[in-house]
């Protein structure tokens, strides 16, 4: 089982670093410093990853998050935005070190007609079955569109316009603090970060939440990579790469949940704008 879940997370970080050579760079980076203070090999925990899709029956949050549940993972949390149109759950797994995952989902009737029609025709394209096959999570778009209907989706929800151009992968992987050895402070991660010429995500500051919601969490801004569209290229954001750093809650053990105001800013990480 574990072998499998490996598989599928080595196989979401390949398609996610392919075109987020940020992520690689950093994870890189830090590794190299962690081995060098602690004068051992290392790696990087990850603390979970993040997926998007659209409340359509064939690709909705349910039919991703079967892929985790046959893995044995199971619903922890459910959490709305409705500014964004956006509702998402996370889902762990019993083993601690295995990452957590959030899904989440746009509400395609609370967005307007337009909207609506370019993400129905996407979805068109989309066979029946395609969220069954074992590839589906990073097995990106299904579908082409217009530069204009970007700019359209753009205008009304940054999100849709950003699965209209990447469709199914992991929009974020995120380094987990509390299995660091040498850093024990995301604004010492921040700092390292700003240093070596990577942009953070400042909306609602560097640094989203604390130790009072028990966790903190900051992010880079998303790489830009030139896409191609039906009538036109545009550099567009990418993925991102997060940090997280969990605090212990009453009985003593870390929170594994998160918190609704902080991931409503985290998602701005793509924005265009």
């Amino acid at each position: 089982m574990a072998h499998e879940i490996n598989t599928l997370f080595a196989k979401l970080w390949q398609s996610y670093v392919a075109i987020t050579p940020s992520a690689f760079k950093i994870h890189t980076l830090l590794e190299e410093y962690e081995a060098k203070e602690t004068q051992q090999a290392s790696s990087l925990v990850n603390d979970h990853i993040a997926l998007r899709t659209f409340n359509a029956d064939k690709v909705n949050l349910n039919k991703l998050a079967q892929h985790f549940l046959d893995l044995g993972y199971t619903e922890q949390g459910q959490y709305n935005f409705e500014q964004k149109k956006l509702r998402a759950k996370h889902f762990e797994h019993p083993d601690t070190r295995q990452p957590k995952v959030f899904i989440s989902e746009l509400l395609i009737e609370e967005m307007p007609q337009q909207v609506q029609s370019i993400i129905n025709k996407m979805l068109t394209k989309v066979a029946d079955d395609a969220w069954q096959q074992d590839d589906f999570l990073y097995s990106g778009k299904h579908w082409q569109v217009s530069l204009q209907e970007y700019e359209t989706l753009v205008a009304h929800s940054e999100y849709a316009a950003w699965m209209s151009v990447w469709g199914y992968c992991a929009n974020h992987f995120t380094v987990s603090l509390n299995h660091m050895q040498s850093i024990h402070e995301l604004a010492a991660v921040n700092s390292r970060l700003k240093q070596a010429g990577f942009t953070l995500n400042t909306s609602g500051g560097e640094i989203k939440g604390g130790p009072e919601v028990l966790l903190a969490q900051s992010s880079t801004m998303a790489d830009k990579v030139e896409v191609e569209f039906t009538d036109a290229k545009k550099v567009v954001p990418s993925c991102f790469y997060e940090f997280a750093q969990r605090y212990p809650m009453s009985n003593g053990e870390l929170y594994q949940g998160f918190v609704a105001a902080s991931a409503d800013k985290i998602f701005e990480s793509t924005n265009s704008k």
